[in-house]
C-alpha cells in the first residue's frame, strides 16, 4: 500500500494506460479522481471503491477547478497529478492544418500547463508538497514520419516538466515525466493490422515486443510514491530499449 495518503487526479483515465493506472493506484492505497472523457468508460470502474469519476475534457479549466474544490470539500485533497490525456495525429507535415496543430496542443500541452498551474498555485498557498507526473512519449525525443505535431507537443511537455522541477522544487513540489514506447493500448489491434509497420516497430525494440499498460502504470506509481523523493525533473523512458538502440 505504498500510495496510501495519495489523492491522485488522473486525466485520460478511461482507456489504456489511464485505465490501468486507476486500478494500480487504488490497489496500492490511493484515492483517485478519474477524469474520463467518454461516459461509456465509467462502467469499467464500477467495482472500485476509492474513486470519484468526473466526465469531461482535460482542457476545461472550470471543470478542473470544480474537481479541486470537490477534493477540498471531501477532505481528500488532491496532492498528486497524472497528466495522461493525449491525442495523436498521424499526417504528413505538408498537409497539416493550423486547426489540427491547435487541437493536438490543446490537449497534449495546454491542458497540462493549465491543470498544473491551477493545482500548483493551490499547493503553494496551502504549503502542500505536490507531485506531478506528465505522460510524454519517446516520439517527443526522436524523429518519426507523419508525427511532427504529436512529437512537437510531447517534446514541449518534457521541457515543461524539467522547468517545473526547477521552479517549483523550493515549494516541495516534484515534477517528472514518463515516456512510453509502443504500448498495447486501445489502438494496438488496429495498428497490428498494418503488418509492415508493426513488424518494423518490433525490429526496432531491443526486447522485441510492445509494452503492457501495467508496465507503464507501475513506473508512474513509483514516481508518485515516497520511495523516490529525490527523483525530480527526470524523463523516464519505458520503451523496451528503443531510445538506447
Amino acid at each position: 500500500m505504498y500510495l496510501k495518503n495519495k489523492n491522485i487526479l488522473i486525466t485520460g483515465a478511461g482507456k489504456g494506460i489511464g485505465e490501468n493506472s486507476v486500478k494500480n493506484f487504488t490497489d496500492n492505497g490511493a484515492y483517485v479522481y478519474a477524469l474520463i472523457k467518454n461516459k461509456k468508460d465509467n462502467s469499467k470502474f464500477s467495482k472500485i471503491k476509492n474513486i470519484k469519476i468526473f466526465n469531461g475534457d482535460a482542457s476545461d479549466k472550470i471543470l478542473i477547478k470544480k474537481i479541486l474544490n470537490f477534493s477540498i470539500k471531501e477532505k481528500k485533497i488532491i496532492n498528486c497529478i497524472v497528466n495522461n490525456a493525449g491525442v495523436r495525429l498521424r499526417k504528413k507535415f505538408l498537409a497539416v492544418s493550423d486547426n489540427e496543430v491547435k487541437n493536438v496542443f490543446k490537449t497534449n500541452f495546454f491542458s497540462v500547463f493549465n491543470i498544473t498551474q491551477i493545482f500548483s498555485k493551490f499547493w503553494v498557498q496551502k504549503k502542500i508538497k505536490g507531485n506531478i507526473v506528465n505522460i510524454a512519449s519517446i516520439v517527443g525525443q526522436v524523429g518519426f514520419d507523419e508525427l511532427t505535431v504529436y512529437a512537437s507537443s510531447k517534446g514541449a511537455l518534457i521541457s515543461l516538466t524539467k522547468s517545473l522541477a526547477t521552479e517549483l522544487s523550493k515549494y516541495g513540489i516534484r515534477s517528472n515525466s514518463i515516456s512510453p514506447g509502443f504500448t498495447k493500448t486501445s489502438f494496438y489491434e488496429k495498428f497490428k493490422k498494418k503488418n509492415k509497420l508493426h513488424k518494423w516497430t518490433i525490429s526496432r525494440i531491443p526486447q522485441k515486443r510492445w509494452g503492457e499498460p501495467n508496465e507503464i502504470s507501475n513506473a508512474i506509481a513509483f514516481l508518485l510514491s515516497d520511495e523516490c523523493k529525490y527523483i525530480n525533473g527526470e524523463n523516464i523512458n519505458v520503451d523496451g530499449g528503443w531510445i538506447s538502440s
